[in-house]
């Protein structure tokens, strides 16, 4: 079964790169620019993992970890931060995610942190 994998940035040229590379290896790949009401669309979806970019328009991608997390239906649901921004992110606290990637980061690193994650959506959404 393919790992599903959400991917939320708000650059579309990031989000083409990254989606082509983790197709390419073998994931299940959406994509979204924004999300405002992120339980819903991580619900609806089912990832089995979330990766965000911190730097979102409207709202930082670690505000909308700490929305999944604080709530009971997405709670254990992995999250993994990408941010330029790391030591900003170290100063805010990293919001409840499980982990975090600095950019620019090593694709096969990124691979390596997914996998990290078991492959059974199902478990995060009863």
């Amino acid at each position: 079964m393919q790992k599903k994998i959400l991917l939320i940035d708000n650059d579309p040229d990031i989000l083409a790169v990254m989606q082509e590379a983790l197709d390419y290896e073998g994931f299940e790949v959406f994509t979204a620019s924004k999300a405002e009401d992120i339980v819903s669309l991580v619900c609806n979806i089912k990832p089995d993992l979330l990766l965000i970019d911190y730097i979102l328009d409207g709202i930082n991608g670690g505000e909308l970890c700490h929305q999944l997390k604080a709530d009971h239906k997405t709670a254990a649901l992995p999250v993994i931060i990408i941010s330029a921004y790391p030591r900003v992110l170290k100063s805010l606290g990293y919001y409840g995610c499980d982990a975090f990637i600095p950019k620019p980061f090593d694709l096969y690193d990124l691979i390596d942190q997914i996998n990290s994650y078991s492959c059974i959506s199902t478990k995060y959404y009863n």
